[in-house]
């Protein structure tokens, strides 16, 4: 676990909160004044943290109030020993966070890899408190036809899934990702790309391998993708209620995808988002990779910006006589 007090150079300058709501220390930030703008959650997926989001947070928190947490076994957070790291138990905490430890209202999800499917559950759980979906590189599970197939076939041809598995068959999985604190960052570069060589300065490589110092803080970076590779039948989440996936459906939704990434195929996602949200934007970034934060940050601001803008009013048909902001906290 990360020091509350590391800003990686002053690259993450940012307040350390925690909050033990899920029976843990959940590391996140929250900035922004109050009442201004809009609520927004940014969700890391692996191998990353809330560093991921660095280049965004402050002209984003600048309008809006933004929180972002670490999941479990990742960044500032916790990593217990006798837990499951399953994604429903991640939507646990993070329901556990926003719902009963802040309890956040018209929430904008930002959602980037297994973001996608912790922030998916929890607008499941709780579609009243959230306003719209904007996601990067992501899946959005909402057990529509098609999906399985889609993802199957992602798994098939996956730069990070045939080495998962072929680890997995051998024996060397736990083995490397283990030993993540020397092995990620080579993984973000080889398995799901990095379009931005430049960006893997000194302090970028220890931001990244400081949650993963020894074995036993390496429980989350292993079980996520384990879930996948090596699934056992007894943790397949329930179906989700049809009521909830059409109201999730219902919200404004947009898909930014980096069209270079290597561990969640861009002809797969765009095919599974659109299942989902026929009618909603999708944005290819023609030279971003699977971190499109690292890659686009000032393009991903932009298209967020607009997005928020452009579908205000059209959540809140009320705010058009409120200047267009919703209240935040």
């Amino acid at each position: 676990m990360i020091p509350a007090e590391e800003t990686f150079d002053g690259t993450w300058p940012y307040e350390a909160r925690y909050s033990d709501a899920a029976g843990f220390r959940h590391h996140y930030i929250d900035e922004g004044e109050p009442g201004q703008g809009h609520t927004l959650v940014l969700l890391h997926g692996e191998p990353t943290w809330g560093y991921l989001w660095r280049s965004l947070v402050g002209p984003l928190s600048a309008r809006h109030r933004v929180v972002v947490p670490d999941h479990m076994g990742f960044g500032k957070s916790a990593t217990p020993q006798d837990r499951t790291y399953l994604a429903g138990e991640h939507a646990d905490n993070l329901e556990s966070l926003l719902v009963d430890t802040l309890d956040l209202r018209d929430i904008t999800l930002v959602l980037h890899d297994w973001g996608g499917p912790i922030g998916t559950e929890f607008a499941l759980r709780h579609p009243d408190r959230v306003a719209r979906i904007f996601a990067t590189n992501t899946v959005l599970p909402l057990g529509l036809p098609g999906y399985d197939e889609q993802f199957a076939a992602n798994m098939a041809d996956s730069s990070w899934f045939r080495w998962a598995r072929a680890a997995y068959a051998d024996g060397t999985f736990e083995q490397v990702l283990g030993n993540a604190g020397n092995t990620i960052t080579h993984l973000m570069f080889a398995l799901q790309t990095i379009t931005r060589p430049e960006n893997a300065t000194p302090t970028w490589i220890r931001a990244y391998a400081s949650p993963f110092g020894t074995p036993a803080e390496c429980r989350g970076v292993i079980r996520f993708p384990r879930q996948l590779v090596a699934p056992d039948p007894a943790d397949a989440p329930p179906a989700p209620d049809p009521a909830a996936v059409a109201a999730v459906r219902a919200k404004p939704a947009m898909l930014v995808e980096g069209m270079r990434d290597t561990a969640l195929i861009p002809r797969y996602m765009i095919a599974a988002f659109r299942e989902a949200y026929p009618d909603s934007p999708v944005i290819e970034l023609p030279d971003a990779g699977h971190f499109t934060p690292e890659d686009a940050p000032e393009t991903l601001l932009a298209l967020l910006e607009l997005f928020l803008r452009t579908t205000a009013t059209a959540h809140r048909p009320d705010l058009a006589t409120a200047g267009g902001r919703a209240p935040t906290r």
